[in-house]
């Protein structure tokens, strides 16, 4: 009940915005039944990665209604319209916040997600700030920070960057290879890369993260087969 009793609390003194910061600082501190040592409850995970997304949304000092609506119907995909309005409308009021602790939602994250499903999470938050047609340098920064965040590594960042943003040497990077390097390194990469971003890695955050995912593994399978292409193997 921890999260609950935060969330009256921050209602009283802070209205609609205290009653999400002290439910999500309830969440953070709450044992018991809502967050057990090897998960992290649904809603729990929904507002935090709504925090993440608001940031990202406001990192280049402007409210994108196709971002927006990029958050919205992601939402209604993976839980339906009912439940999607409802996230939708603490999404509203999470824009509104200035004070967003983004290590404690790391620390949460990379507690109780797998690597895989924290790639999912970069890949949705470039989906969000690419959703207007291009992504800015101020979200790139802010991506980048919350890549770090996310104890991903610098590899993983420029691969899923590259599916985003044209690049020289786009298919390289999604691979996380070098122009040079030799073909069995390419080989193994994609292997590496094929397991790593399965769509069976993220299904249990839903359908829309397996959707997202199965782009994802195109476009390392675009990838490969564009070097494979262009080395002649």
């Amino acid at each position: 009940m921890n999260k609950w009793i935060f969330a009256i609390f921050g209602y009283i003194i802070f209205r609609t915005p205290g009653a999400i910061l002290g439910f999500l600082l309830g969440s953070l501190i709450q044992k018991g039944s809502t967050i057990t040592i090897n998960k992290i409850t649904q809603q729990d995970f929904e507002l935090n990665l709504l925090a993440l997304a608001s940031l990202v949304i406001k990192a280049d000092g402007r409210v994108s209604q196709k971002e927006l609506d990029f958050v919205r119907n992601y939402f209604i995909s993976a839980y339906g319209q009912q439940r999607a309005n409802q996230t939708f409308r603490i999404f509203n009021n999470h824009l509104k916040k200035t004070t967003i602790s983004t290590q404690k939602i790391g620390q949460l994250f990379n507690r109780y997600l797998s690597n895989e499903s924290r790639l999912q999470v970069l890949h949705f938050l470039f989906g969000i700030a690419n959703a207007d047609g291009t992504i800015s340098s101020k979200e790139l920064d802010r991506l980048k920070e919350f890549s770090y965040l996310l104890n991903l590594s610098n590899l993983d960042y420029e691969s899923i960057k590259a599916m985003f943003v044209e690049q020289l040497d786009n298919a390289y990077k999604i691979l996380e290879v070098q122009k040079n390097d030799p073909i069995d390194v390419i080989k193994r990469s994609y292997r590496d890369m094929a397991k790593k971003h399965h769509p069976d890695k993220v299904q249990h955050l839903g359908e829309a993260y397996v959707k997202a995912s199965q782009e994802k593994f195109q476009k390392i399978q675009k990838a490969y087969e564009k070097i494979k292409t262009e080395r002649g193997f």
